[in-house]
């Protein structure tokens, strides 16, 4: 259903035409490059540590000479996508000089995105890609490859033959999808595995994720020998099923993402493994990326920020502490 013509929406549509007259916008206010950052949400670890990192990136360029305002808001839901919709718009009313986008739907914000792109101001999307060729840069995890690790590492722990179920995510969101299809890719490999669900959806928070997932493990209880879900909250809601119904650590469950609840279940053994990105970066190098775009440099098209499987083993290991545990202090002081 097309979305409703409010007068604000004709008002913002007046402010872009505007805009988009040569010498309308602002030029950065006192050299300072003002760049509004808009996670999927902000409860999550992975979005706090995508914010450190982009506060990191602001004092390091600031040491460099280059004054950098962060603007971050973000949906209080990561299903919320006329909210986010509206805080994209809020920030092109702001005439802010760039745009950082985790888009919520691939295909819900590409309207918001032209619009800004039509009052002058650039995107950087990162995180999750958007239906948009013309954006500055995607900077992200290689997600179908992450979800291909997770696929043969739970092949590998089943001895490649049992049942599995999976948990997905939501439809819409591209970077999960693309997870979900590569684990989907990995598995071709093992005929002897067998698919018991691969339609149900955790929504977007733990609590949705829990109930969905106590559904799934006892529609299927005494059946399965495996589980993989693609984010943070889809893993918390599973993993509270598990230990609800008893089966923690004992069906091997391969999950993605940190945070303080998936890390304790690994450490204890209740979660097998984890695909682990790495939040910190996205959020430093999206803003050093944008930064550059607007002072005239070229920048890559796509930039990978890497993505790895640990396990219980790798828990003590420096690069896996780094990437576990970002500065998220600096989110406090600002």
């Amino acid at each position: 259903m097309p979305r409703t013509i409010t007068p604000i929406k004709i008002l913002l549509l007046a402010l872009l035409a505007f805009l988009a007259i040569p010498g309308c916008r602002d030029s950065p206010s006192e050299d300072t490059y003002r760049i509004a950052v808009i996670p999927k949400g902000t409860t999550h670890v992975f979005w706090k540590s995508v914010h450190a990192g982009a506060l990191t990136a602001r004092n390091d360029l600031a040491e460099s000479g280059v004054k950098v305002e962060i603007r971050w808001k973000g949906p209080l839901r990561e299903d919320d996508r006329s909210e986010q919709v509206g805080v994209v718009e809020t920030f092109i009313g702001q005439r802010v000089d760039g745009i950082i986008l985790a888009p919520l739907d691939r295909r819900a914000l590409v309207a918001p995105v032209q619009m800004a792109r039509q009052a002058g101001i650039p995107t950087v999307i990162f995180d999750s890609t958007l239906d948009d060729p013309e954006i500055v840069s995607y900077v992200a995890t290689d997600n179908f490859r992450g979800g291909q690790l997770a696929g043969h590492h739970l092949a590998k722990q089943l001895q490649e033959k049992g049942r599995i179920i999976v948990l997905r995510y939501q439809i819409g969101s591209a970077s999960t999808e693309d997870r979900e299809a590569g684990f989907f890719s990995a598995l071709e490999h093992y005929p002897e595995i067998e698919i018991l669900s691969s339609n149900q959806y955790a929504g977007a928070t733990r609590d949705t994720a829990f109930t969905a997932s106590q559904n799934l493990v006892n529609r299927f209880a005494g059946r399965i020998d495996g589980v993989f879900t693609p984010n943070e909250s889809s893993t918390n809601g599973m993993l509270l099923a598990l230990r609800d119904l008893g089966l923690a650590g004992k069906v091997p469950f391969v999950g993605f993402d940190g945070g303080e609840q998936n890390l304790s279940a690994l450490a204890s053994g209740d979660i097998e493994a984890l695909v682990v990105q790495d939040p910190f970066s996205m959020g430093y190098q999206s803003v050093q990326t944008l930064v550059a775009h607007l002072r005239g440099e070229s920048v890559p098209e796509v930039i990978d920020t890497g993505v790895i499987v640990i396990t219980r083993k790798d828990l003590d290991d420096p690069e896996i502490q780094r990437r576990l545990n970002p500065p998220l202090e600096i989110t406090e002081s600002r």
